[in-house]
Parts: structure tokens; sequence; C-alpha cells
């Protein structure tokens, strides 16, 4: 892996900006938009998987910036979860809930190998 000098060069911060878009998208119209608790939780959590990647990579220290990406991979995962919710109640699709699932899970992936990476690498 090459030195990155900018959040913005990021795999991870990509698919998770990716993964925003894809809930805003899917959250403005229709049941799930007047749903406003649940629409305001995943787009949170999908907000906070690019946030704490960005906030996380421009931390001092490996420590810290482990911990914000340990968050980001988190609320990866509570949007995929919330997706299961969203499919059984009929907010949209089963296809939209696994798209959105899968940019989420694609977005932690990237994230915990760019953990892995910090945490192997020499100091």
């Amino acid at each position: 892996m090459g030195t990155v000098y900018k959040f913005e060069e990021l795999e991870c911060w990509h698919s998770a900006r990716e993964l925003v878009a894809l809930v805003y998208k899917y959250t403005q119209n229709g049941e799930i938009s007047k749903d406003y608790g649940f629409k305001d939780q995943i787009r949170r959590a999908s907000i906070s998987v690019m946030n704490n990647i960005s906030e996380g990579f421009t931390r001092y220290g490996r420590k810290e910036m482990i911990r914000y990406f340990n968050i980001a991979q988190s609320s990866a995962s509570e949007v995929m979860s919330m997706t299961y919710a969203m499919d059984d109640l009929n907010y949209q699709p089963t296809e939209i809930c696994e798209m959105i699932r899968a940019k989420a899970f694609e977005a932690r992936n990237k994230t915990l190998a760019f953990m892995r990476y910090q945490i192997e690498k020499p100091s």
C-alpha cells in the first residue's frame, strides 16, 4: 500500500461516500420518508461511516486513528442491520435493501482492511 496523504485518497472513504448517496436517495420518498426516526438514524449511521474515516485519518497517532476507524466500521454494520428492518417494513424493495447492504458491507470491509494494515505495519 502506497503512502496516502489525504482521506479523500482512501478506498474505504469512497465506498462510505457512495453509501451516503444511496441511503439519502432511498430515504427521501415514500413511507420511509415519513418515519422520521428511522430515516434520521440510517442517515446518521451512514454519515458516521464517512466522517469517522476522515476524522480518524487526520488524528495524530495510530491508536487514535484506529479508534475512529473502528467506529466507522461499526456504523457500517448499523446501516446493514437497518436495511433488514427497511425490508421487513416494506420501505423499499428487497433489491434496494440488498444494494445498500452490499455497499455498507464493502465500506466496512475496506475500513477493516485499512485498520489491519495500520495495526500490522511497523512503527
